[in-house]
């Protein structure tokens, strides 16, 4: 048995994820950045190996987490079967499947039922989040349920208009997600038993988006941010009291999806249809929000974006841009693959756009720099659906998620391979 195989089967037996390992959302940290290396920084022309595809994954977009040997996400069948399952990472074979409850609002207009949560794995238990509105806790080796709750039958949740897409956040002993409404638009459960910690309540009902929240620190205050449909709201992450709202980057937005990117104090925020916005957050006293800028030629699709090396990477409605975190000064503009969802790895950025292709970018503000492209073979019939899923790099291993399809492909650098 070679030495990585060692060391991640025992990562997996201790129930820890290692430095490959991508356990939920975004990653460890939530910024779509990874720290793992030793990756091909130029793809061969027809791209890397397949080393294999699933089909019948399920329908939806949620993205797989990936943790040793162990692929987790979520899938859908019909109206009343939204599940959980786990993949051998090696071959892609199903190792359990466990029911979790129906489909959110399926008749849906435009219609794109299906599941949209990411699973987040919390040492040896799975977390998960459907559409209809079940947050779960499983055995992350037999997928048995441990405890369940819905938040709108339990909180007068109120979804967005395609239901829940949220990923759930477990931070410390708690699992926090956003039912939406009024009197719970937020809450924190405990982990262990599911048993309710802090709602937070609002002056007025408002849906929960289709974002994930994100941990700020600003002025020395732990706080969760999170895009409702009316804005962004800060919470006190000890007690739920709301501590801030900013709104002028969801008017006018249907669908406010990217996850706020937190950098110290200040908190990136956009939606395509208003533009994106640099915020710095001050607790200091009365609560102070400053726009900092705002635009609409800044990364503001619903891939999200990336923050390296003081620079923002992500996609307009057209085109990948390069800007700079700080001012918002635009570096530069590629039509690449067009609108697409982004990951940074290693001195890249990967795209995988909505239509099916793959890029390899160099993460520099000095010029776009392509090192490899490549088409998704073979694709699902999806409607009018995109590949909304992102895009995930875990030990070696390219994987993107489309309806009812996951590929994996291998990127890791042998000897002599993917030098400069």
């Amino acid at each position: 048995m070679r030495l990585w195989t060692l060391v991640v089967v025992f990562g997996l037996l201790a129930g820890e994820s290692g430095a490959g390992d991508w356990p939920g959302w975004r990653g460890p940290n939530r910024d779509g950045v990874s720290e793992e290396t030793g990756l091909l920084s130029t793809w061969p022309e027809n791209g890397p190996d397949l080393v294999w595809r699933v089909d019948g994954a399920g329908k939806g977009y949620s993205t797989p987490s990936v943790v040793g040997d162990r692929v987790y996400l979520m899938g859908s069948e019909g109206r009343d079967r939204e599940f959980v399952q786990a993949l051998d990472a090696r071959d892609g074979a199903v190792v359990w499947s466990t029911h979790v409850g129906n489909v959110g609002l399926p008749d849906q207009d435009p219609s794109y039922p299906g599941s949209r949560s990411t699973p987040i794995v919390d040492g040896e238990r799975l977390y998960v989040f459907s559409s209809d509105g079940d947050v779960a806790c499983l055995e992350r080796a037999s997928g048995k349920v441990v405890w369940t709750r819905n938040v709108r039958e339990e909180f007068g949740g109120k979804p967005g208009r395609w239901a829940y897409s949220e990923s759930p956040l477990v931070d410390g002993d708690r699992v926090v997600v956003t039912p939406g409404g009024q009197a719970a638009v937020m809450v924190a459960l405990d982990k262990r038993t599911g048993e309710t910690v802090w709602t937070t309540s609002i002056a007025e009902a408002e849906d929960a988006a289709f974002s994930s929240i994100a941990i700020s620190n600003a002025s020395g205050k732990k706080q969760y941010v999170q895009f409702l449909k009316g804005g962004l709201l800060g919470v006190d992450a000890e007690t739920g009291k709301v501590l801030w709202r900013y709104h002028r980057t969801a008017e006018g937005s249907p669908a406010n999806i990217p996850t706020p990117l937190i950098q110290g104090d200040a908190v990136y925020n956009a939606t395509h249809r208003a533009g994106g916005a640099l915020l710095k957050i001050d607790l200091d006293g009365d609560p102070v929000v400053t726009e900092m800028y705002f635009g609409s030629k800044l990364p503001v699709n619903l891939g999200g974006s990336i923050l390296t090396q003081g620079h923002l990477f992500g996609t307009t409605r057209s085109a990948l841009v390069c800007t700079e975190f700080e001012t918002g000064e635009l570096k530069w503009t590629d039509r690449s693959v067009g609108p697409a969802s982004v990951f940074y790895a290693e001195g890249h950025v990967y795209l995988a756009s909505e239509d099916g292709e793959v890029a390899l970018v160099a993460a520099t503000p000095t010029a776009y720099v392509e090192k490899g492209r490549f088409t998704l073979p073979n694709p699902p019939v999806r409607g009018d659906s995109k590949i909304w899923a992102y895009p995930v790099v875990a030990n070696g291993r390219l994987y993107i998620r489309d309806v009812n399809v996951v590929w994996c492909y291998d990127v890791s650098q042998s000897d002599g391979e993917g030098g400069e």
